[in-house]
């Protein structure tokens, strides 16, 4: 029996979510609650919209012209339908097409991984998001712990297949020096890590909130600026470099 995704969108020119122009692909259902999540409405993973592996290709298919740089998919949280992203990731290969997982990792199992295994022999990089390297506060930010995350990064650095991190910067929450130096820290650990994206916080998705009527919890934290996430970026560079110069001389 063929297998079905559950969709939440698809957006055909992504210019944001991976090398080059992508076509994006929105997983339904989430089990992370972040503070600043931009798409509440992909929490449920009884809102839905069936489609099949090869309904979606035919999509890309119709804008492959233009979405030279490959597909990408997100979420929500893409590993909660390892099984059907498995299918569709393969069938995208078979076409040679680049494939980017957007996730937070939080449903990896060091324990288990022979799914892992078969899904990123199809996944040419992963976009991981850490949303903080603080344990403690990363359960307050999103109401889960970061542990299988940390060993998530481990393990596909361990892989050595392509990683992408990315961060949000917000103000008093993951916009501290301490935590900042500590991620760079834990990213200097790694052999695989490509990219670094440190992103200001937002909160243009408070509209969709309203509409969802849903409470927004960081409605009076103030955006965070350019100049604020530069910043932040270079703490976590400056700790990743003291400490892959502390290793050239040992």
């Amino acid at each position: 029996m063929e297998k079905l995704g559950n969709i939440h969108s698809i957006e055909s020119l992504g210019t944001v979510d991976g090398p080059g122009v992508r076509f994006v692909i929105f997983f339904q259902g989430c089990p992370m609650r972040c503070l600043y999540c931009h798409n509440p409405d992909s929490w449920s993973n009884k809102i839905n919209q069936k489609m099949s592996a090869d309904e979606i290709i035919s999509k890309y298919l119709g804008v492959k012209e233009f979405a030279k740089g490959g597909v990408t998919v997100t979420g929500g949280e893409p590993l909660l339908q390892i099984d059907f992203l498995t299918e569709l990731f393969k069938k995208f290969k078979s076409i040679g097409v680049h494939t980017a997982l957007d996730t937070s990792g939080c449903l990896f199992n060091p324990e288990n991984t022979e799914k892992m295994d078969t899904l990123l022999r199809y996944t040419d990089i992963v976009l991981l998001d850490i949303k903080h390297i603080d344990d403690n506060e990363h359960k307050k930010l999103t109401g889960l712990s970061n542990k299988n995350i940390l060993q998530f990064a481990k393990y596909l650095s361990d892989k050595n297949i392509p990683v992408w991190i990315r961060h949000v910067v917000v103000k008093n929450i993951t916009n501290n020096k301490e935590y900042l130096e500590k991620l760079g820290k834990f990213i200097a650990e790694l052999n695989n890590v490509k990219a670094l994206d440190v992103l200001p916080y937002h909160n243009m998705a408070i509209p969709k909130y309203k509409k969802l009527n849903i409470d927004y919890p960081l409605k009076d934290t103030p955006r965070t600026t350019t100049e604020e996430a530069i910043k932040a970026r270079d703490i976590i560079l400056n700790a990743i470099k003291e400490i892959k110069n502390e290793r050239k001389t040992i």
